[in-house]
């Protein structure tokens, strides 16, 4: 519901705070103190259209701000829409709308305090308010809604889930087999494609860690006559003696005899001798090992092209097909995969159209209980708003819910679209084609009392809607308007007084002088001034208006009262 509305700047009004309670809120005035800007202050809240000549004269631009609060299903759907836009709430169920009119024509809107487009604006305020009388923030003037206030009015919503479901299903299988159905062309290129790289990866014969196996021995060829040369070297310098120069092996037996030699007078050395022992048969190890390495060192050119070649090979592939052995050979099982479906294709076509087939007898079937359900519905949706009508006085128009069958979707396999015809003797008319005015805005009341608990629209505004009607009448309205905001909150804009006697928050709305200026100024209303607006409005002064004022009050409560206790 719409708990605060503040508006600066805007149009002939200055600055205006007004915190709108629960229930039925009625504002009364004279013609011509500024009513109906109140309506067009919010209809610019839900993204009406922003043109210059909003903005007060001699100011810098106009501003709007409303501040929502949501619960139930409303909330539901609000919070789905702001996380659609990405838009977060400070508080849980609460929303501010914002919106700034500069004097060039330019506007700025804001949801939470974060910029959004007029588009998105709109898309919130269909969730939050329906302005009857202004037809462009009307739901019910929305075909699309009628079959969702339908549905809800019948409580076939879980019935029409089912119908979603498998409408969902049977898309994706229709997309799967229009994939596979078209683009033959691209699939027999597709074919040639994996064919060629699984045939090019699998004659290579890949293996895994084999890379890294060829870089070393390419360093082992590569460079063989170093090798054997440095071995030669190290091997010669430790085993084999030379002239003027003893081997490492050498020097260390005459060391051990030294020093046995020194532990005959000194046993300190008995560990040196052992230790110069172990040296001796590491070294020993050491000089076998090179001389191995040495002989076993192949001078091999060939051999040294071929694993040349070989790792020339796997660079091509890694650079075609992956970063490393292991990725190529993956890429290799991934293509053979996607060929197998590809190939097999036919098969796959087959049961996706069985699937096709089966699933929509399935959806046929539930289509077709969910439209007879609805048929009933409608007979009954008809009748209920038909007697509103008939309390409104509108004994001579007609409501009909149209259904026409439509290929099935996810809503079912129904067009549904809500029909009237306002006068005896007219034939029945899509609701945006009825004549607008108080005349547009009973049947709209009628429509709204029948389909109050299956219509999430938290906030309900009448402008207009006694247009045309006597006290009388004004009683009865008042009475059902009182009734739609025990679901709804109300907002209506009336000159009868015997309408406003039943509102929960009574609001004035005025124009006064201030600095030369004229502006429109509202006030809410305590029981006593509220005495005096209905006597105004009834047209009586002194005792016999007041009177006659709290006579309207008491019965107004009284019916309250009885309704509450029922």
């Amino acid at each position: 519901m719409l708990t605060e509305l503040r508006v600066r700047d805007f149009a002939i009004i200055e600055a205006l705070d007004i915190e709108f309670a629960p229930g039925l809120n009625v504002l009364t005035g004279e013609t011509g103190a500024g009513k109906s800007i109140i309506v067009d202050c919010i209809a610019l809240l839900l993204g009406d259209r922003a043109e210059a000549n909003m903005v007060r004269a001699g100011a810098p631009a106009a501003w709007v701000e409303g501040v929502f609060l949501c619960y139930g299903a409303a909330r539901a759907q609000v919070e789905a829409a702001l996380a659609e836009h990405g838009i977060e709430c400070d508080e849980p169920g609460q929303l501010t709308l914002a919106r700034e009119v500069r004097a060039n024509g330019r506007s700025l809107a804001r949801v939470n305090g974060r910029a959004v487009s007029q588009h998105t604006l709109r898309a919130l305020g269909e969730l939050l308010v329906d302005v009857h009388g202004q037809s462009e923030h009307l739901s019910l003037l929305r075909v699309k809604e009628h079959v969702n206030l339908l549905d809800r009015y019948a409580g076939l919503w879980a019935q029409r889930q089912r119908v979603a479901a498998k409408v969902g299903e049977l898309r994706a299988v229709r997309r799967r087999l229009d994939e596979l159905q078209h683009g033959e062309r691209e699939r027999a290129r597709r074919v040639d494609m994996l064919k060629f790289q699984i045939e090019e990866i699998r004659a290579a014969r890949l293996k895994p860690g084999e890379e890294a196996a060829l870089l070393e021995e390419h360093t082992r060829l590569a460079n063989a006559e170093a090798l054997a040369a440095y071995a030669d070297e190290a091997h010669a310098a430790l085993y084999e003696s030379a002239r003027g120069a003893p081997a490492a092996l050498d020097l260390i037996a005459q060391a051990m005899r030294a020093i046995a030699n020194l532990t005959r007078f000194d046993s300190r050395f008995e560990e040196y001798h052992q230790s110069l022992a172990e040296a001796n048969a590491i070294i020993a190890e050491v000089a076998r090992t090179l001389r191995d390495y040495r002989d076993a060192i192949e001078f091999n050119p060939q051999r040294l092209q071929k694993v040349e070649d070989r790792l020339e090979l796997i660079k091509k592939l890694k650079r075609k097909y992956g970063e490393t052995v292991e990725a190529v050979i993956a890429f290799a099982e991934q293509a053979e995969a996607e060929l197998d479906q590809i190939e097999h294709s036919a098969a796959h076509i087959e049961a996706l159209q069985q699937q096709a087939q089966q699933l929509t007898r399935e959806i046929a079937e539930i289509s077709s209980e969910l439209s007879g359900a609805r048929q009933a519905a409608a007979a009954r949706l008809a009748q209920g708003v038909e007697a509103e009508l008939q309390d409104l006085r509108m004994g001579s128009a007609r409501f009909a819910v149209q259904i026409t069958p439509q290929e099935p979707d996810a809503t079912g396999a129904d067009h549904v679209e809500f029909m009237m015809a306002p006068n005896a003797g007219e034939g029945l008319k899509p609701l945006a084609k009825i004549a607008s005015g108080g005349e547009m805005a009973r049947l709209m009341l009628a429509l709204k009392a029948t389909l109050s608990l299956a219509d999430h629209t938290p906030t309900l505004i009448f402008d207009e809607i006694d247009q045309g009607i006597g006290g009388r009448i004004g009683t009865v309205v008042g009475q059902k308007l009182w009734r739609l905001a025990r679901a709804h909150q109300v907002i209506c804009i009336t000159h009868l007084p015997q309408l406003a006697s039943f509102g929960d928050a009574h609001f004035k709305v005025e124009k006064i002088q201030r600095h030369g200026r004229t502006m429109t100024a509202v006030r809410p209303l305590d029981r006593k001034a509220r005495l005096e607006e209905l006597a105004q409005m009834l047209g009586t002064t002194g005792q016999a208006g007041a009177a006659g004022a709290a006579q309207l009050l008491d019965e107004a409560e009284h019916c309250k009262a009885t309704a509450t206790a029922v």
